[in-house]
């Protein structure tokens, strides 16, 4: 006896996932092949920063037709890579921003290992204590604390604004997008926005905050938005021009 409908009710399969490495323009990057049901043809895109590449396909693809696309976009991908800026890593002499203030980072062995900010004649230092090796670590675990303290701050001030609460505020290093909101309630934001001025900070508080009330961006959404964040569309252009230097930079 078949018992269709029990089948039915099942999660459905993840879809297959293949890893592997790619190399263009002088780089070479992550590569993943995701396999989707909803694919009509295969699709490529590069993640923000230019950390990595992704390619969603139609179930079923043989593998060689990937091969024969990946060569097809080979200019495309190098034209677009190129635009892409360099991907730093956070050492001692280069400045990361903090809230939006260029910051000189400076290391500091002898102490135990914390983070403060500070400043001399030349301006705002980074200044890290601890070993070297662990340094950028320790600038990410700040940032993320930072996020923590000052985004759960904005969540509760926007969230009383609209008469909506978030069942739980987490944060994340994605690469793909700044913040999200489920139909559950639940907010995530990536905590490199705290390398982003105060007011783009606020403004994607409000915009995922916005989501609470209307899941979609409509105009009722973006008209939320602005009463929320009066400075959202300028807030919203500096994000598209300035993000991809943000998520560049690396901190391993």
């Amino acid at each position: 006896m078949s018992f269709g409908f029990f089948r039915n009710l099942t999660k459905p399969r993840p879809a297959p996932v293949v890893e592997r490495e790619h190399c263009v323009a002088g780089r070479t990057l992550p590569l993943k092949i995701v396999e989707s049901d909803r694919a009509r043809r295969l699709t490529l895109r590069i993640d923000s920063g230019g950390r990595g590449l992704r390619i969603t396909v139609p179930p079923g693809l043989r593998r060689g037709e990937v091969e024969k696309f990946l060569d097809r976009h080979q200019d495309w991908l190098e034209q677009r890579l190129a635009k892409v800026p360099n991907r730093p890593q956070v050492r001692p002499g280069i400045k990361i921003p903090v809230r939006g203030v260029p910051h000189r980072i400076v290391h500091e062995p002898s102490k135990r290992g914390t983070v403060t900010l500070s400043r001399d004649e030349r301006g705002p230092l980074m200044i890290v204590h601890g070993d070297r090796v662990h340094l950028p670590r320790r600038i990410a675990d700040f940032l993320k604390r930072e996020a923590k303290r000052e985004i759960e701050a904005l969540v509760v001030k926007h969230t009383g604004a609209v008469g909506k609460r978030a069942k739980a505020i987490r944060f994340k290093d994605t690469s793909s997008r700044w913040g999200s909101c489920t139909s559950e309630g639940n907010l995530s934001f990536s905590w490199r926005i705290m390398m982003a001025p105060r007011p783009v900070i606020n403004y994607l508080v409000a915009h995922e905050v916005a989501h609470l009330k209307e899941m979609n961006h409509g105009p009722k959404f973006w008209k939320l938005c602005e009463q929320l964040c009066p400075d959202t569309e300028r807030c919203k252009d500096w994000l598209k021009r300035n993000g991809g230097v943000l998520q560049a930079i690396t901190f391993e």
